[in-house]
């Protein structure tokens, strides 16, 4: 519930808070702040903190004489960081949630947030409550070198589900749990992952905008809590080659008249009874269609593809299922309001709001043309013939960031979901990167050549 803007002022006054953040993201997803004393807490509530534009990644413009923006809170948003979070801090620190707007009040179109707020509103114009999204989060826990700085050793040795002392971060992971739970976020479970040292937190179903904004809130706890107990967290998707990758698994449903419009106790598909209605299966076919061009938002750096191999857990071909894990869509078992697909494709180093519109549209894509998807797969992606590819519609995804961003370049539906603006600033980033990237000499090329030639 929408707090006001005087019982936000209270709020803050009891919890003797000394600072005000006001958050919001780049395009590339990376978390911002301003951070404001209290004498300016009222002016923030009013929407009148203003920044420079043009500093921040996809929010530059021509004329840099007018890269002024607005800071406008959303209410919903506000929460209050425990001192425990950040002892330095030295007392409670108040957070809001920002959208973006020009200094004249307009929504700035490539705030990733109002990206997002397009699409919802779209599904609601389609006679949808909204999306509702379910995220299972995997990231790493690191140590750290005596100098501070992150390495890649692990600090245990666990699998799936293993307890203290095998899985060595259950205690930082139990007060991320803790924090993320006291900080209002809904969370369904938390255990070590099949990687050493990688973990998983499952976020309790919600609203698509407010999960995107659950989602930049966990890894910002994450990696701060990670430092109060000496290790470092990251949600880089592939940090250690020959080990399973960090995945964002999200759970998707339309709701129509607080119903689940995916559910239908009548649904069939062929002939075995699946209960999912003509919606689900529609939305299921505009992520199948569309998710070679989502690929460069939903797995956004070079490191995404590395992840995105065989024998990791990952998808690397666009397949759905009703049970196998190996399909990139695959639809669990539970039904009535439970109803839901999962879009395995995503890894947590993406832009939420970005991937969570991209992801909203192509399914929204698929209801309006009233497509269909190919039969299901009931066996293991991996080992399908020729010929099975060809008769459940299996194709790669890309393999590396380049073919993402060239079949990005493709894709009409998720340009439009991203507004031009936007796409022509995430493209140009993310084809600086790629470069970077290409004319590297890495480690492996020096082993491999440099003494053979």
């Amino acid at each position: 519930m929408a707090r006001s803007k005087q019982e936000i002022l209270q709020a803050l006054k009891e919890a003797q808070a000394r600072f005000l953040r006001l958050q919001f993201t780049d395009i590339l997803g990376i978390n911002k702040v301003v951070e404001l004393p209290v004498g300016q807490f009222e002016k923030a509530l009013d929407g009148e903190i203003m920044f420079d534009g043009s500093s921040i990644e996809g929010f530059g413009r021509t004329d840099v004489e007018e890269s002024d923006m607005l800071l406008r809170p959303d209410y919903e948003t506000f929460a209050i960081y425990p001192d425990e979070l950040e002892p330095t801090t030295k007392g409670p620190v108040g957070r809001l949630i920002c959208d973006i707007a020009y200094p004249d009040g307009k929504p700035f179109e490539n705030n990733p947030r109002q990206v997002l707020k397009r699409q919802v509103e779209r599904a609601q114009r389609m006679g949808f409550d909204n999306l509702y999204v379910g995220a299972e989060v995997e990231f790493f826990l690191f140590e750290r070198r005596p100098d501070g700085s992150p390495s890649t050793h692990t600090h245990d040795r666990a699998g799936y589900f293993d307890l203290a002392p095998t899985d060595r971060g259950e205690a930082a992971r139990r007060d991320m749990v803790d924090m993320l739970s006291r900080l209002g976020l809904g969370i369904e479970a938390a255990h070590h992952e099949g990687a050493p040292g990688q973990h998983e937190i499952d976020l309790k179903y919600t609203h698509a905008l407010q999960a995107a904004d659950h989602l930049t809130t966990l890894k910002f706890v994450a990696k701060r809590i990670a430092i109060n107990h000496g290790l470092h967290a990251t949600f880089m998707p592939k940090p250690i080659a020959g080990i399973n990758g960090s995945g964002l698994h999200l759970h998707l449903s339309l709701f129509k008249k607080g119903e689940n419009a995916f559910f239908d106790p009548k649904g069939r598909l062929e002939v075995w009874p699946h209960q999912l209605s003509p919606i689900a299966l529609q939305f299921i076919a505009g992520l199948f269609e569309h998710a070679e061009g989502m690929a460069a938002i939903t797995n956004p750096l070079v490191n995404s593809y590395k992840r995105l191999t065989p024998g990791y857990e990952a998808p690397t071909s666009v397949a759905w299922s009703v049970s196998h894990r190996s399909a990139m869509i695959r639809v669990p078992k539970r039904r009535g309001n439970g109803t839901r697909a999962e879009f395995r494709l995503p890894d947590p180093s993406c832009n939420p709001y970005l991937a969570l519109a991209v992801i909203l549209a192509a399914g929204l894509e698929g209801i309006e043309n009233r497509l269909e998807p190919p039969p299901p797969i009931e066996r293991d992606v991996y080992d399908l013939s020729v010929r099975d590819r060809r008769k459940y519609r299996v194709s790669d995804m890309p393999s590396t960031l380049r073919e993402a961003l060239e079949a990005l370049q493709k894709n009409r539906v998720v340009r439009n979901a991203l507004g031009e603006p936007l796409y022509k600033d995430f493209l140009h980033a993310k084809q600086v990167e790629w470069n970077a990237y290409r004319i590297s000499v890495h480690q492996w090329e020096l082993n491999q050549y440099l003494a053979e030639y």
